[in-house]
């Protein structure tokens, strides 16, 4: 009987480290989210939420570059995490402020217009422009990640014409996210300890993919 090379089992243990270590620190970064979720009906507390969401852009944006990290061969998940937060967090936060604003008022509005007959109109072009703004979100992220020294302004303008120019892996990044959400409604103890950083590491691939042709040269790019 053929042995398993001791190798594979390092790997394999760094993979189950990777998940297990970035779902704890991604829980412990938006716990006021997960609390207001799990503990309060989002159709009252939806104003909370709104506010809670920006406040996970710092982990977003760790959880990039922990992934970043690992497919250099490094393995210091939580100092690599911590140390994307501190650094970066001011601008994911204002990233995702803006986008949980957009998404707000496209909600609200679609509510508002629902039973109008303008509805029947207006309606698809809102819901078109909150699936652009979520799909364009994490190439946004990973944009500000992989290129410091590009603005809000500049990410956010890539980010929305790369979406919809590659927007096969846009709607593969979205069916993700809703895949999660729908899983976090069934079992939010398995979509936040054990799905969350798989879903967002198929996301975030799918974004450095995307951003290819805008990353410098020397840029690595997750396949």
């Amino acid at each position: 009987m053929r042995r398993i090379p001791n190798g594979l089992y390092a790997s394999l243990f760094g993979v189950v480290y990777l998940i297990l270590m970035t779902d704890a620190l991604l829980l412990i970064a938006c716990l006021p989210l997960v609390l207001l979720l799990v503990t309060t009906d989002p159709m009252l507390s939806w104003p909370m939420i709104a506010a809670a969401v920006p406040l996970c852009g710092p982990a977003l944006a760790g959880a990039c570059a922990v992934f970043a990290a690992h497919g250099r061969g490094e393995t210091a998940v939580v100092r690599t995490f911590w140390r994307a937060w501190r650094r970066g967090w001011r601008r994911p936060l204002l990233l995702l402020t803006g986008a949980t604003a957009v998404v707000v008022l496209v909600l609200v509005d679609v509510r508002f217009l629902a039973p109008t007959q303008i509805g029947v109109v207006v309606i698809p072009f809102l819901a078109v422009i909150g699936l652009l703004v979520v799909g364009a979100l994490p190439v946004a992220l990973v944009a500000l990640a992989d290129a410091p020294g590009s603005t809000l302004r500049q990410a956010g303008k890539a980010a929305v014409y790369l979406a919809v120019r590659r927007w096969h892996l846009t709607t593969v990044s979205l069916l993700v996210l809703a895949f999660q959400a729908y899983l976090f409604t069934l079992s939010p103890a398995l979509a936040v300890g054990v799905s969350a950083a798989p879903a967002l590491y198929l996301v975030w691939a799918n974004a450095r993919f995307t951003l290819r042709s805008a990353l410098p040269a020397d840029q690595p790019v997750a396949a």
